[in-house]
């Protein structure tokens, strides 16, 4: 049995009483730092919650956008430029901006390139070009064939919400109808060496979209990242409101995950490629 000493017990007595000093002062600093909110990083939840709640950006501010050192970015900066002039033709025909009309690209083709690596390594990226796709979805936008066929149908009813005016219904006409349009149809969404008609319909799906939101009294012509989720989501899933939000397809690029939408507004509102397509 240890007989403790009155040195011992005054030492004991001192060595508690420090430790619960400790331990209190460790307590109140932790709440402290919480409170003033010292201990913020940026990280996934800030990422979400900006593209869910529809961060503002001011027009002449920047953002860095996350994949520009990438080899699947560089890829797709050289390869989309070689179109630049087709881009701005589209443009001026649809009056939907070129970098909306790219933002809406971004994801689509980083989705291929990150999903499809022995195709992006074997072809994509030596020969820097676009992926094109003619299986279920259709060239470098990944047009289904149901959706082509809305934005045809859209254009020619004039009772449509989504129809754009009487200039507009002679945009996809058929040169051979002998031929069958599904057949000029396929042919000119997946023409891998003339993108025209990917971009086209891109673009007039935008158009139509704007329209039918801006006569609901619900505009998102100023928003990239809804135009961007729309696409990805559908003609059904467009349904005006005053609260849209982001999202769309879940894209995973090394571990990190972006929606649809939010990739399209990463790179709307950074500088990438800004000489090309202002915004």
């Amino acid at each position: 049995m240890v007989v403790l000493t009155p040195y011992m017990k005054t030492r004991l007595f001192n060595y508690i009483v420090y430790g619960f000093a400790i331990i209190g002062f460790t307590l109140v600093t932790g709440y402290l730092l919480l409170t003033f909110s010292f201990t913020n990083t940026r990280g996934i939840i800030d990422t979400q919650t900006k593209t869910f709640l529809g961060t503002t950006y001011k027009k002449d501010e920047y953002f860095f956008f996350p994949l520009t050192h990438t080899k699947e970015w560089i890829a797709f900066r050289i390869a989309v430029a070689k179109d630049i002039a087709m881009i701005d033709v589209v443009s001026q025909e649809t009056g939907i901006p070129s970098r909306v009309l790219v933002a809406v690209l971004v994801p689509e083709q980083m989705r291929l390139f990150y999903t499809d690596r022995p195709i992006f390594k074997k072809f994509f990226e030596p020969l820097k070009i676009l992926g094109s796709q003619s299986q279920f979805s259709w060239g470098i936008f990944g047009i289904k064939e149901e959706t082509a066929l809305a934005v045809e149908s859209h254009l020619r009813d004039s009772r449509s919400p989504y129809y754009l005016g009487k200039k507009f219904e002679s945009k996809l006409l058929y040169t051979d109808l002998n031929r069958g349009t599904s057949s000029e149809r396929f042919s000119r969404i997946t023409d891998q060496h003339n993108h025209r008609y990917s971009y086209l319909y891109a673009a007039l799906y935008i158009a139509q979209i704007e329209k039918q939101w801006k006569g609901a009294s619900h505009p998102v012509d100023t928003r990239p990242e809804i135009l961007a989720t729309l696409w990805n989501l559908g003609f059904s899933k467009s349904k005006p409101n005053g609260n849209p939000q982001s999202g769309g397809a879940e894209i995973d690029i090394n571990g990190t995950k972006y929606s649809f939408g939010s990739l399209a507004k990463d790179f709307y509102y950074s500088d990438e490629m800004i000489e090309l397509f202002p915004r």
